[in-house]
């Protein structure tokens, strides 16, 4: 449910800049509203890690609930026998940092008056006056929550899920599923709705029950594991704390690019460029992003922008991922290691259970984390990487470039490790294999491009990876010795 005071559900709009009525009241009026059908905007492939997993899957739209079973899974003489997923969180609301910017946006722009010249107010342009008229509503105890189709985004993948696998979510192994989650409310209640869909699953037609009465019990905290990054001073020194880190994106702010936007979308609404700034201008696009994401309505914002706008706006979303997540400065990703090192600890336990003739204790592992989990862990395996860096001087080399974090890590993206025991095996190398799935599509394999690999020649191409994570030592920071010698 929803958390915060009743009262803030009845704020009215009061007359402001036009600009800032439709930034902030599309949150708004998202809020209250209840899911429509799907809306789709051409501009919906270019939101970034704000983009629906339904636009990154868009066969999932005419059954969301209906598995597609990829036909490069493994089947017939291999049986899965465990299944390590790394999940984000469903679609959310802004984060309080996001509905900061929203506000001092709101006071700027309020402070200016409404319709100087009288363009919007007397109906003069109309996507002006449309912008104008878009009802003004948000409240600060939205704050990164999980909306209602977060959660209708973790229910449908329950059940895709345990559709895709029977064996492995079956309902004898209901209380064996270990379920592990970042500290983020948004995660943990991502976390309840999969069990609440899995519910579904075994339960057709029947009310959950609370999550801390389900058999499994609730998601469990670990977010040394799920935030990593929050645990590495270096990163936090060197990147995330540091100014100069993210020099490629604040360059493209400036650069060729941008100005053309921003030129473009003040004749648009007839408002001084001098006014508009590229933080202005991502916070609009990201605006009509979250009326899709968030209730499948389509803002006004949607059509300030064209196709053109939405890839240059992409890249500036691509660049700060890039730089932060692992791809730029490598030390994100190589603090993922302890996360790499926790699945595989997990494959080796159930294959020496497997070889003892135990049942293997915990068929289904799912863990609920970030877009900031992922990217680093398929940087650290080697995924999407392009040949050359991504920076604010190539925008247009990079046209084809293979890191498009929207593609990669939607809401709801989720990582799947399937460990298979295949009994026709000619040797006991050959009789474990794995296959990693990518948003429920197969992910080819880094070191060979094959869709399926035996486990051992898997775990000796990261062997390096494995054996020498030490984020201890990769993560401290050199103290630096400042008392004077005599």
């Amino acid at each position: 449910m929803l958390r915060g005071p009743d009262r803030l559900l009845r704020v009215t709009a009061a007359p402001v800049a036009a600009l800032a009525v439709a930034l902030v009241s599309s949150l708004s009026r998202c809020s209250l509203l209840e899911p429509e059908d799907p809306v789709v905007s051409a501009l919906s492939p270019y939101f970034g890690t704000k983009t629906r997993y339904e636009d990154a899957n868009p066969g999932l739209l005419p059954n969301p609930e209906a598995p597609r079973r990829d036909p490069e899974l493994l089947e017939e003489t291999c049986t899965p026998v465990q299944l390590v997923a790394l999940i984000r969180h469903g679609t959310r609301y802004p984060t309080a940092k996001q509905i900061r910017k929203l506000r001092q946006l709101h006071g700027l722009l309020q402070a200016r008056g409404r319709g100087d010249d009288g363009t919007c107010a007397a109906g003069g342009r109309s996507l002006c006056a449309a912008l104008a008229n878009w009802p003004l509503w948000y409240a600060d105890w939205m704050d990164g929550q999980l909306v209602e189709k977060g959660r209708q985004d973790m229910r449908q993948l329950a059940l895709r899920m345990a559709s895709l696998f029977p064996a492995l979510f079956s309902r004898e192994n209901y209380g064996r599923l270990q379920l592990v989650t970042s500290s983020k409310h948004r995660c943990v209640d991502s976390g309840a709705a999969f069990l609440q869909g899995l519910w579904q699953h075994y339960h057709p037609g029947v009310p959950p029950p609370d999550v801390a009465d389900m058999e499994c019990g609730p998601p469990r905290i670990n977010d040394k594991l799920m935030r990593f990054f929050d645990y590495c001073e270096k990163f936090l020194t060197q990147v995330e704390k540091n100014a100069t880190a993210l020099y490629h994106v604040e360059a493209f702010k400036t650069g060729p690019e941008m100005q053309n936007i921003l030129n473009k979308v003040a004749a648009t609404l007839q408002v001084p460029v001098n006014n508009l700034s590229a933080d202005l201008i991502q916070v609009a696009f990201f605006t009509c992003s979250f009326d899709l994401a968030i209730k499948g309505v389509k803002s006004p914002w949607c059509d300030v922008f064209d196709i053109d706008d939405a890839k240059v706006l992409e890249y500036l979303n691509d660049l700060k991922q890039y730089w932060k997540r692992g791809y730029g400065y490598t030390i994100n990703s190589r603090s993922s290691c302890t996360l790499f090192q926790d699945i595989f600890q997990h494959l080796d336990k159930a294959i020496e259970q497997k070889k003892s003739s135990q049942p293997v204790s915990s068929p289904v592992i799912l863990q609920f984390g970030h877009a900031e989990t992922l990217l680093p862990l398929l940087s650290l395996m080697g995924y999407f990487k392009d040949k050359e860096p991504l920076t604010a001087y190539n925008y247009k080399e990079q046209m084809h470039r293979k890191f498009r974090s929207g593609h990669i890590v939607p809401y709801a993206s989720n990582l799947i490790f399937v460990l298979y025991h295949c009994k026709n095996a000619k040797t006991p190398k050959e009789e474990f294999r794995v296959q990693m799935l990518l948003n429920e599509k197969v992910l080819p394999l880094a070191h060979s491009q094959q869709t399926v690999s035996l486990y051992e020649d898997l775990k000796n191409y990261y062997k390096d990876i494995l054996q020498s994570c030490h984020t201890s030592e990769e993560c401290d920071v050199p103290k630096v010795n400042t008392s004077d010698e005599l």
